[in-house]
């Protein structure tokens, strides 16, 4: 099946601005979504933390660049990465993606955070994170908007991440998540769950 988020015979997302090379269409992105993120840490957007409230935040700071800002992705999709020689991890069924956000939503939302010393908080919010990151729910965004949704949701309850070793360690966060999730429906489990646990707990404040 022919992606139909690429233009025609191209590898680059249709955007509207009409922008038709990789290079110029991560420039822009670059520009306007750390604009919005700036703008949400500075002013949280207000919601339940379920799933039309991760799906709000999507087109909030996607909304410049494309038209399905917003919306679950319509396509199954496959990612190569190194960390995993070449496989990648199996992301959600785009007909199961609304079902999982809800029932780890559900989950996250029900934990006793506040009973929780450091250590095991720090877990479980690796725990939640890294299962919503893996439902994979829009075409392009999915780690930024992971990590913003999940972050404000920690300073909701009194967690306090340090967001700024997220931004600085961008790269190592999304390998770590990727480690995180390294377990297949064959049974074969390969996960790492130390890389993200570690970072999460140095970004978790006493």
């Amino acid at each position: 099946m022919r992606d139909p988020y690429l233009y025609e015979k191209s590898q680059v997302l249709k955007n509207k601005l009409n922008i038709r090379t990789q290079e110029e269409l991560d420039e822009a992105e670059a520009d306007y979504v750390v604009y919005r993120l700036k703008d949400l840490a500075m002013n949280p957007m207000p919601g339940e933390y379920n799933t039309e409230h991760l799906l709000k935040m999507h087109h909030y700071i996607f909304q410049d660049l494309y038209e399905w800002a917003g919306e679950p992705r319509i396509i199954a999709i496959y990612k190569e990465e190194d960390v995993l020689g070449g496989m990648s991890v199996e992301y959600s069924d785009s007909f199961d993606i609304t079902k999982d956000i809800h029932f780890i939503l559900s989950d996250m939302r029900q934990k006793p955070w506040k009973d929780m010393d450091r250590k095991r908080a720090s877990e479980e919010f690796c725990s939640s994170l890294a299962r919503l990151w893996k439902v994979h729910p829009f075409r392009e965004g999915n780690t930024r908007t992971t990590i913003t949704f999940c972050c404000q949701y920690a300073d909701e309850i009194g967690l306090r991440i340090n967001r700024e070793l997220f931004e600085k360690n961008s790269r190592y966060v999304r390998t770590a998540l990727v480690a995180y999730n390294a377990y297949f429906t064959d049974g074969s489990d390969f996960s790492k769950k130390e890389y993200l646990e570690r970072i999460v707990y140095d970004a978790m404040a006493d």
